[in-house]
């Protein structure tokens, strides 16, 4: 960070102050009075979502949570981004500590606010702010600080996401490999907008500090290995990893090396702005008859192969705000009206690769509209859906090894190669890897034709 902090606020939703803690004094809380002013003044223009705001020499950082404003003023000139995520790690240690975070819980607890504040930020610079480490040294119930509490050695070592001690009698490790696929088709079905958002979520339930590392297909790993990448490699795009992963490493030699926290977290996020061909293909035919009735023929197809299946499929078909009396018939899954969306909500909880699927209704329109009427609003076909067991990059886990002292070991899970495992500990146990994939919809549209 090339600058430091002047103040901390918590202000609540008329801009008063709740709670401030100075750290350079450089800073009054007049300046609380004045970020908030101009925030008014600024209601309404489209750069109020801008959360960085100068005014004369002093930058102001801010998010909204709840009825609550958390905002940092600085003189020197801070790293935004870096102070906008302190203020989010602050936000999910509140809510750790107080279940949520609101006007009323900082009111409540403002003794246990003021000690949270002095541990995660020290003379402006950023410090501790895993929840679970800072719970270990401060607690909440005031009978366990009667006793004199060492801090963990998490909080004076390089390690500062996680305790050492940590014992399990089954250790475990479990990897799931989760994609979102954003589409949009226009009207003449032409994929106007393609792309993947994927994350690497695990939970490790191992006993003491083991190393990991993680190998994935990716191409410039593969290449440096002098392995083949026909068809097998890919290119990551805007990776992003969580604080224990060794960058220095990866930007050496592509491997993904750390210490895990304990539970559960995101390892990392990845997105792939490739060419995605849609996994469920959905057409729909719209027939008017007489201005009295409207059918609509809807046709669903999968696109992917036969050995996978979508599970909890949803096609939301939209249809005349005026329609009354539909008349469904599916020839797989069920399907509902449901007019407070304007939508035909079809279900199918199996959806095998390499299937068609027909859906038919007849709506009623009322024969009197009116000669001014509002043009047709035109909502596109929303798709949502899970397919367990793939992934449309292709990513593979390649290799997972928890460095180690036994012997190696050869596992084949989902079709997933995990080459071998290793520990180093002193107990010398067994750990037993899971690795799972998972691709679901995001922002999944096909519009009317």
């Amino acid at each position: 960070m090339a600058g430091a902090a002047s103040a901390l606020f918590l202000l609540d939703i008329k801009g008063r102050v709740l709670v401030w803690r100075d750290f350079r004094g450089d800073v009054t809380a007049v300046q609380a009075e004045k970020f908030f002013s101009k925030l008014i003044e600024k209601e309404g223009d489209p750069d109020t979502q801008n959360p960085v705001v100068y005014d004369n020499g002093v930058t102001y950082m801010f998010l909204q949570h709840n009825n609550v404003y958390l905002m940092i003023a600085s003189r020197q000139n801070c790293n935004a981004a870096s102070i906008l995520l302190f203020l989010h790690r602050v936000v999910d240690v509140f809510k750790h500590y107080f279940e949520e975070l609101e006007e009323e819980s900082l009111r409540d607890n403002f003794v246990v606010v003021y000690e949270l504040l002095d541990e995660m930020m020290d003379f402006g610079y950023p410090q501790y702010t895993e929840a679970k480490i800072l719970s270990e040294f401060i607690k909440t119930d005031a009978y366990r600080m009667e006793v004199t509490q060492r801090p963990p050695m998490a909080v004076t070592n390089a390690v500062s996401w996680r305790s050492e001690g940590i014992r399990y009698k089954k250790n475990e490790v479990f990897l799931d490999v989760v994609e979102s696929v954003n589409i949009l088709v226009n009207s003449n079905g032409q994929i106007i907008r393609s792309d993947v958002v994927g994350a690497l979520k695990m939970r490790t339930y191992l006993s003491g500090m083991p190393e990991c590392k993680l190998g994935l297909n990716d191409r410039v790993l593969l290449e440096a290995q002098g392995r083949s990448t026909k068809g097998k490699a890919i290119d990551l795009d805007d990776i992003k990893f969580h604080q224990c992963v060794r960058l220095a490493r990866f930007e050496n030699d592509r491997t993904i090396s750390f210490i895990p926290p304990d539970g559960a977290f995101d390892l990392m996020t990845y997105r792939l702005t490739t060419q995605v061909k849609p996994l469920i293909w959905v057409e729909a035919q719209i027939e008017r008859h007489s201005r009295s009735r409207i059918e609509i023929m809807v046709k669903a197809r999968s696109q992917f192969k036969e050995r996978s299946t979508a599970t909890n499929v949803e096609i939301e078909m939209p249809v005349p705000a005026d329609a009354t009396n539909p008349n469904v018939r599916t020839s797989m899954g069920s399907a509902a009206y449901a007019p407070e969306n304007d939508a035909l909500c079809w279900k199918i909880k199996s959806f095998p690769g390499g299937k068609e699927y027909m859906l038919r209704a007849e709506f009623s329109l009322p024969s009197i509209t009116a000669e001014e009427a509002a043009p047709e609003r035109k909502a596109p076909i929303r798709v949502k859906f899970e397919i367990p067991y793939f992934t449309v990059s292709g990513i593979q886990v390649v290799d997972l090894i928890l460095s180690s002292s036994f012997a190696w070991k050869n596992l084949d899970i989902f079709q997933v190669k995990v080459r071998y495992l290793k520990i180093i500990e002193k107990s010398g146990y067994q750990a037993l890897p899971w690795v799972r994939y998972i691709t679901m919809a995001g922002e999944y549209e096909l519009r009317v034709i």
